[in-house]
């Protein structure tokens, strides 16, 4: 979808991180947009950074790993633009701590926003996309749907799983007007870490603030930088999409090596601090 302009643009977890700087850019060239999460505040804050230029904003509060909600969602979102165009299933989060600490009510947690929401939003909406003469879904996973780290058990699952469910619908939809594109940001400068529940790390030695200051000391890309990069790789309908320089290293070097990189990660991250 090379021209964006004037068309309805969905985007999950936007308000904050990567969801806010893709509104941003997004309204920037002239798309109409629909945004959601289930931080209110923040949505409105993203909302008041947003230049319209005539584009059409509509703010909504949602909790995406709720399905009735998700898919009542769609409907007000056709309701009021009339078409969707692109969706963009972003929102997440993580919880620190090993497999065998971590509560299941936590484990679920993380699985129901991270690959359920994004199984509901790219479900409720695909019957609207289908209705368009080209239309995106772009959906968010991470260097770690491929490569995990260590006390991140159920974000790697989401992302990995998420990472499956893309590749799925790449052979699913390779008929339809609808192009699947599947994101893989690296480490970027958000809030994730600062936001997560935190347990324990890796390294024993390290509280949380020292774990989100290594994360912040990692982060190569900024997340008005990832949304650019997303933006441009949708609007050229890459089917998969790596996120920052160090997203590519660590794709080539995990094709390469599979096992060597698993180890190699784990005692990095075990070793810092």
């Amino acid at each position: 979808m090379k021209n964006i302009r004037n068309k309805v643009a969905v985007v999950t977890g936007a308000a904050s991180g990567i969801g806010r700087m893709l509104a941003v850019n997004l309204s920037a060239e002239g798309c109409h947009l629909s945004l959601a999460d289930i931080d209110g505040k923040g949505l409105q804050e993203t909302r008041e950074l947003i230049k319209t230029n005539g584009t059409h904003v509509t703010t909504h509060t949602v909790d995406v790993s709720n399905k009735g909600k998700v898919y009542a969602y769609a409907q007000e979102v056709v309701k009021i633009h009339g078409k969707v165009d692109i969706v963009i299933n972003n929102a997440g989060l993580t919880v620190t701590d090993t497999i065998e600490d971590i509560p299941y009510e936590d484990f679920e947690h993380v699985m129901n926003i991270n690959f359920w929401g994004v199984v509901y939003g790219t479900k409720a909406f695909l019957p609207f996309l289908k209705r368009r003469p080209a239309a995106n879904i772009v959906n968010i996973s991470s260097i770690n749907g491929f490569l995990p780290f260590p006390n991140n058990g159920p974000y790697n699952c989401s992302k990995y799983a998420v990472k499956g469910f893309n590749e799925t619908l790449h052979q699913e939809l390779k008929k339809t007007n609808i192009t699947v594109t599947s994101v893989h940001p690296g480490f970027i400068k958000t809030n994730i870490v600062k936001n997560t529940r935190f347990y324990k790390a890796a390294n024993p030695k390290q509280d949380k603030d020292a774990t989100v200051k290594n994360f912040d000391k990692l982060t190569l890309t900024s997340a008005d930088k990832a949304a650019r990069i997303i933006i441009a790789g949708f609007r050229r309908n890459k089917k998969r999409l790596m996120v920052g320089p160090d997203a590519h290293v660590f794709d080539k070097m995990t094709r390469l090596l599979p096992q060597t990189m698993i180890k190699l990660m784990a005692l990095i991250v075990e070793k810092s601090g």
